[in-house]
């Protein structure tokens, strides 16, 4: 099926001229330069005379990567202009999906083209065939409630169509819509003063920054090293002394230790967060070295180890506690 897609999008690429209709399919569903070009041959001839974009022209066969690279973003960016993407998508322009997908893509970007060229009526100039489709567009627009009702029949007697009336007044949306452009306007004007107080500057040295975070990180794993050697020396030994351990003899403090692991996996749980922004701040920064991870990542790691045990510990302890109520609850 999508090999006799491809004959017939390769049939209306002859009939529209285009010099390369007859390449092997594979080159032009495929990324390279024959798909880049006849991508740019096509966005163009949808783009007209008026074009915002100036056309390149490539000499040889072959582009390094820093010249591809370039070519798919400024494909990528004209697909956006056309409607065709929602954003500057790189990957569709170098073809994603299966064999079907790149198939179905490509015919209908080569269907568009073919409509901008000829009118469905011969005798009918292109700007005579979109005048009429706008028309018929409005004629459908201004008589829906009609054409969708259930007189007119359109859709079988077992399909439900969902009414869009009464509709809403337009004052209404106005307002509404008033309403949300002050409340963008006014978070914009935050965005804009707390950009003001602190300029930002891209060759920023953030040692200090990462100083006094590795310092407090380090302080941090001290301690939960030092929380998990007496748990495990002191704690754990003697919550598992009986069939079912009990937490009677902590008291008071029993609950306390709970909160005060929960506050701890709260701010454990925070660290992928600082680790991620960190390593946004250190791209690019000369004293990283490639494929190695900083001190403050490193860790952060074993900060993450260490919740690992501390997360087990606190199955123990909340299932200590829940039973020590249940057994209260009983009595």
């Amino acid at each position: 099926m999508a090999a006799r897609q491809m004959e017939e999008i390769q049939r209306k690429l002859a009939m529209l001229n285009y010099s390369r209709a007859n390449a092997p399919a594979q080159s032009l569903l495929f990324a390279g330069m024959e798909r880049y070009a006849l991508l740019e041959w096509l966005f163009f001839r949808l783009l007209g005379d008026k074009s915002p974009f100036s056309q390149q022209s490539l000499q040889g066969d072959a582009m390094d990567r820093d010249e591809e690279t370039a070519r798919i973003q400024y494909l990528a960016e004209i697909a956006k202009f056309l409607g065709i993407t929602t954003t500057s998508d790189t990957e569709a322009i170098q073809g994603r999906g299966s064999y079907e997908d790149r198939t179905e893509m490509l015919r209908l970007i080569v269907d568009l083209v073919e409509a901008s060229v000829y009118a469905d009526n011969q005798e009918w100039s292109i700007d005579e065939q979109v005048a009429k489709d706008i028309q018929l567009i409005d004629s459908i627009a201004e008589r829906q409630a009609q054409i969708f009702s259930e007189e007119c029949k359109l859709f079988p007697a077992d399909v439900q169509i969902q009414s869009i009336y009464p509709l809403p007044d337009v004052s209404e949306l106005e307002k509404k819509l008033s309403e949300q452009s002050k409340i963008l306007l006014s978070l914009q004007q935050k965005v804009d003063d707390l950009a003001s107080k602190h300029a930002y500057n891209p060759d920023e040295d953030y040692a200090e920054v990462e100083s006094r975070l590795r310092a407090h990180l380090e302080s941090f794993l001290e301690t939960a090293r030092s929380f998990n050697t007496i748990y495990t020396k002191e704690i754990r030994p003697w919550t598992h002394m009986m069939e079912v351990p009990q937490l009677h003899g902590f008291g008071p403090a029993a609950n306390r230790l709970l909160e005060a692991y929960k506050m701890l996996l709260k701010f454990l749980g925070n660290l992928r967060n600082l680790r991620d922004s960190h390593a946004a701040l250190a791209v690019g920064s000369s004293d990283s070295v490639a494929g190695e991870p900083s001190s403050v990542t490193r860790i952060i790691s074993e900060c993450e180890s260490a919740l690992t045990f501390l997360n087990r510990d606190l199955g123990i302890l909340s299932a200590s506690i829940a039973r020590e109520q249940g057994g209260e609850v009983n009595l």
